[in-house]
């Protein structure tokens, strides 16, 4: 996992705004009748602490995971990184 980077987001943001800011910046990689690259899910298990997972299964998915990572970062959420195996990266974001 990398570091987490903590950055204050805006009072009014949801998972849901980040969710869409995410699939609008990074739409080539999501596609509506082919295997998508870059998937979106929010989990609400912890309903206090919600987590959007953005899931990068494709070749070579670091640099698409470090791009999504920097978005979610300015974006103002905290993020976590698993990898899963070569191809398949999940990138884990929190909002404060």
């Amino acid at each position: 996992m990398s570091g987490c980077i903590v950055n204050s987001s805006p009072p009014d943001r949801t998972l849901n705004d980040l969710a869409d800011l995410l699939a609008d910046e990074f739409g080539a990689y999501r596609h509506s009748e082919e295997f998508n690259e870059l998937s979106l899910v929010i989990d609400n298990s912890d309903r206090e602490h919600p987590t959007l997972i953005v899931h990068i299964d494709r070749q070579q998915p670091a640099d698409l995971a470090e791009r999504v990572e920097t978005f979610l970062h300015d974006n103002g959420a905290r993020t976590e990184r698993e990898r899963h195996d070569d191809t398949d990266i999940r990138v884990l974001a929190t909002l404060e």
